[in-house]
This record gives structure tokens, C-alpha cells and sequence, in this order.
């Protein structure tokens, strides 16, 4: 019976854990923006110098 004891205390402190980090992370600003996601995906990135075709030598 003390095994259920210790284990939901166990269980009781890692959701006060996760529960603080996430009033933490909503404290500091982390689901502020709303717009840009949605939108991100409408443009096309753009094309870095790597991916650039490169002419054979003729």
C-alpha cells in the first residue's frame, strides 16, 4: 500500500513540474504570435548561395 503512496506523490510532483514550465513559458511570451505561422508558409524561402545550379565546364 505505501508503494501507491510514493507513486502518486511521485506522479503529483511531475505534473507540478510540467504545470510550472508551462505558466513559466506562457509568462515569458512563448504562444504570443498567432500571425506568422500561418501566414510563414505562404512564401517560398529564399534560395541560399549552396543550391545554386552550376554550369559544366565546356
Amino acid at each position: 500500500m505505501s508503494v501507491i503512496i510514493i507513486l502518486m506523490i511521485a506522479s503529483i510532483c511531475v505534473a507540478a513540474m510540467f504545470l510550472g514550465l508551462f505558466i513559466r513559458s506562457i509568462k515569458k511570451g512563448q504562444y504570443d504570435d498567432e500571425v506568422s505561422p500561418p501566414v510563414r508558409i505562404l512564401f517560398d524561402d529564399k534560395p541560399s548561395s549552396l543550391h545554386k545550379e552550376s554550369k559544366p565546364n565546356q
